[in-house]
């Protein structure tokens, strides 16, 4: 199962739970903010995170995974191009937000076509395709069992992610919605980081 939770600080953000309906065990996707209000979640519905997963580094897709990181013991995984948003408050954008918003814990580095596999259930994975433009550490997130993929800032309301941020560029971006995101399956449904869920078909027409 997939749970879509939008959470809220300078922006609202989707982050979501990708469930092991079997195991109860499960990948948390992009937790932007409001880490007590995901632990308690978690806690309510007996539910095991495995791994946080995080689409790209702009703060308001990563603020809570470090706290949720630490009270879990689960690993933070991420494009490791992704590495400079960690570091740097300007580049993450929460600086210029009034925030400062850093990880300094330890990160998974992942790359392009890496499988994420749950420990409780090896058939439970996610592909992990990397969708440069938006930023360059950007990746989306393909879940075939769920028939779904986590876009992070790919896509916003049906249509191109905005490339007006530092490392933006939008011929990359348009590149790499038509051969990472584009040839998913038609069934899948787009997962967004600011808009509600969208089917590839209709992003296609």
């Amino acid at each position: 199962m997939v749970a879509r939770v939008i959470v809220r600080d300078v922006f609202e953000t989707n982050a979501y739970f990708a469930i092991d309906e079997a195991t109860g065990s499960g990948f948390l996707v992009d937790p932007g903010a409001e880490a007590e209000r995901l632990y308690s979640i978690v806690r309510d519905k007996g539910w095991c995170i495995e791994r946080i997963l995080l689409t790209h580094g702009h703060f308001d897709h990563t603020a809570a995974a470090e706290p949720l990181s630490r009270a879990w013991n689960a690993p933070i995984a991420m494009h490791r191009r992704g590495a400079p948003f960690l570091a740097d408050a300007n580049l993450n954008l929460s600086a210029p937000c009034g925030r400062y918003v850093t990880i300094g814990t330890p990160v998974d580095w992942l790359d392009d076509g890496d499988e994420v596999r749950l420990a409780a259930n090896p058939a439970y994975s996610i592909r992990v395709l990397h969708a440069p433009g938006h930023t360059p550490d950007s990746v989306t997130y393909h879940l075939p069992s769920e028939n779904c993929a986590f876009v992070g800032d790919s896509i916003i309301d049906g249509n191109v992610g905005l490339t007006k941020f530092p490392g933006g560029d939008q011929p990359t971006l348009i590149r790499s919605l038509e051969t990472r995101i584009l040839t998913l399956p038609a069934d899948t449904t787009l997962l967004s980081g600011h808009s509600a869920p969208l089917p590839l078909r209709e992003f296609l027409t």
